[in-house]
């Protein structure tokens, strides 16, 4: 049975033989060359290549006259299709509203000269505390507002001082405060409570003032300083009362709430009051609190020596001047060259009229910073500024960049966003990547609605570290002095020149170097002639020059089956690499819908912050100049997102306002 099964399929085998020398004896007959009809099979998609490269080795032992089939060329170009990478952005370059032309005039910009020849050595101050000065913070000689400053104050007057910020303000209080106190015939005691009140407007400034005063009172250990601000417990602050506190310095909101709970607090020897940064003060809305502090204070002790500070001289502060100081030395650094010329234009004229607080007010800038203006459609913001980051902080010499956002819901996204799609990830995620990882790209984030014992390791990480890309709401543009800060880059524009100012000013501080860079809309063009309405100079900076550092990094490379790798700047290539970082970017958002609600809440804080700008500015920032799409695209949305009224933003676990501040709300500094 066995040898009839083998022969049975020895049969078979040679019948099949048989079969297929028929077939070939029939194709090599045939006149055309071409197969029978019958051995045209269709070619599974799974199975393409292989079928493919038998077919092609078939073709080439056969007649050269021999035409590929229809089929077959047809299926080669679905299967180079399916190679080619999908592109969902590919209209990021289209449709996108004309770039105006940056009409600018030459103004000539107020300019403060920073450092003297002076030295503390010729003041009247104990030799300890020049010591202290030389040895612990380094400083050798005086700045022009510590030169005119600090003799005023040892001679017991008031005085309102206005000086650019980074101009050594901090000082100038500082050591004639330190050696008014330490001079005092009565040694003071710990006990006797606060001699000096300094009022400072946000957290991350208290602190930075509570490091200088206490270095300033490193030989003069009997003189305790403290601080009190939001988001610390009251318990604690109130033990440090009863201990005692020499020389407090607080937050308006937090002082007021131990002026009304805490009953250990008084003022019978307060000797000093002084606002430091009044105009941001103001501008956080402590305006009434301010008051409160003021009738506390006259309460208990009218005869006192009050000092009032600020890098701008508003109407809020000169009315608050007038009630705080008595009989001052008006102190002014700022050498303005040249009178502010008449507005030639219609556009300047607007600009000109969107001052309404001092008379065009001219603002002194330091003489080391360069301003740049770039001018970006709202579709290509985010990639824009990814390429920025990346030029200066990876593909040029090692930076330190702050970006300022208009709402802390934008602040937690982009940094989200940006760690997820430039580093490769969060670093707790994945510690060991080199090049791109955290080692190169640091990114940190700094708002008011964070915890703040997380906002005050943050904010001494960033002061400590010689790199890295802060991104923050308008809590660090104030007196914040961030050693090594090259850049600072305003990617939502302020609500005034003065808050302009305060922003650039983390940068180029005490004579060193910095740069700054002013992203606007098309539409929001004419912010431009504002600023130089106030001897403001921006340089124009291009978007396709920042665009362009893309071709350095091969990951948003468009690859196709055999290109070369390209050395040059192709404009083409460079809006194919544009498009595949923002492809990037949607598809990280659109990874799950949690990420997508994150941006959409983003969005809208965006959107709201916009509607916030001064009715005086609403010619260049309005709401319907504003394509809703665009502005998506920008936040990583794919499109347009319907009823954005009805998103609860992170700010709605607070207690809501009709029409929230612009920028961080004060609400966000204080508990």
């Amino acid at each position: 049975m066995r040898r009839n099964g083998r022969d049975m399929a020895a049969g078979v085998g040679m019948r099949g033989l048989g079969r297929q020398s028929g077939a070939l004896k029939r194709k090599l007959q045939s006149p055309q060359g071409n197969p029978p009809v019958k051995r045209k099979r269709k070619l599974s998609i799974n199975t393409f290549g292989k079928s493919a490269t038998e077919a092609e080795r078939r073709e080439e032992g056969s007649s050269s006259q021999k035409p590929v089939p229809k089929k077959q060329l047809t299926d080669k170009r679905n299967e180079s299709q399916k190679n080619k990478p999908f592109i969902k952005t590919s209209s990021l370059f289209k449709n996108n509203p004309d770039i105006p032309e940056i009409h600018r005039k030459e103004v000539q910009q107020v300019q403060e000269n920073v450092f003297t020849t002076d030295s503390f050595s010729q003041l009247d101050l104990h030799p300890h505390l020049i010591s202290t000065i030389n040895n612990v913070l380094n400083i050798c000689s005086m700045t022009s507002v510590q030169k005119q400053t600090i003799p005023v104050l040892l001679q017991g007057r008031d005085a309102l001082v206005r000086s650019q910020t980074g101009s050594g303000k901090t000082l100038a209080y500082g050591i004639p405060l330190v050696q008014s106190l330490q001079g005092m015939e009565s040694k003071i005691q710990r006990s006797d409570g606060p001699y000096a009140l300094v009022l400072v407007p946000t957290r991350e400034l208290a602190l930075q003032s509570f490091d200088t005063i206490q270095k300033l009172l490193k030989p003069f250990t009997w003189i305790v300083p403290g601080v009190l601000m939001g988001g610390e417990k009251r318990k604690s602050e109130k033990a440090r009362l009863r201990k005692g506190i020499n020389i407090l310095i607080s937050t308006p909101g937090r002082l007021v709430d131990h002026i009304k709970s805490t009953e250990c607090i008084h003022f019978h020897r307060t000797q000093w009051l002084i606002i430091d940064e009044a105009d941001r003060i103001l501008d956080l809305g402590f305006e009434k609190d301010v008051a409160v502090i003021l009738n506390a204070l006259n309460a208990e002790r009218e005869a006192r020596q009050n000092v009032l500070l600020s890098a701008t001289l508003t109407e809020g502060v000169t009315r608050l001047a007038d009630i705080s100081l008595n009989d001052p030395v008006s102190i002014s650094i700022a050498d303005e060259i040249q009178k502010v010329p008449e507005p030639a234009s219609q556009t300047d004229r607007e600009a000109s009229s969107s001052s309404n607080c001092m008379e065009q007010e001219n603002f002194a800038v330091p003489e080391t910073l360069q301003q740049y203006v770039m001018v970006v459609p709202s579709k290509l913001r985010l990639v824009t500024l990814a390429a920025f980051i990346l030029q200066k902080c990876k593909f040029e010499k090692r930076h330190k960049m702050i970006i300022f956002f208009s709402s802390c819901e934008q602040v937690e996204f982009y940094h989200e966003l940006l760690v997820k799609v430039l580093s490769g990830g969060s670093e707790s995620e994945q510690p060991g990547r080199s090049s791109l990882s955290s080692g190169s790209l640091r990114f940190l984030r700094l708002h008011g609605d964070m915890e703040q014992e997380e906002r005050t390791e943050v904010f001494q990480e960033f002061l400590k570290s010689k790199t890295g890309i802060l991104l923050c709401t308008d809590v660090a543009a104030r007196g914040l002095d961030l050693p090594q800060v090259t850049w600072i880059v305003q990617y939502n524009a302020p609500a005034s020149p003065a808050e302009y100012i305060h922003r650039i000013g983390r940068t180029a501080r005490i004579g060193c170097r910095g740069s700054s860079l002013l992203v606007l809309a098309p539409s929001e063009a004419g912010y431009v002639s504002l600023l130089a309405s106030h001897k403001i100079n921006v340089s124009e900076l291009k978007m396709e020059k920042v665009l362009a550092c893309l071709m350095k990094d091969d990951r948003f490379r468009l690859h196709r089956p055999g290109s070369k790798k390209s050395c040059g700047k192709n404009p083409q290539e460079v809006r194919e690499r544009a498009t595949v970082l923002q492809t990037k970017f949607e598809n990280h958002v659109h990874s799950s819908e949690g990420n997508v609600r994150w941006a959409k809440k983003a969005l809208q804080s965006f959107l709201c912050a916009y509607t916030t700008y001064p009715r005086d500015l609403k010619h260049i920032f309005h709401i319907k100049s504003l394509h809703l799409g665009h502005v998506a695209k920008s936040f990583g949305l794919r499109d347009a997102p319907q009823n954005l009224t009805a998103l609860p933003t992170a700010g709605s676990k607070r207690k809501t306002k009709p029409k929230p501040k612009r920028s961080d709300p004060s609400a966000n500094l204080e508990v």
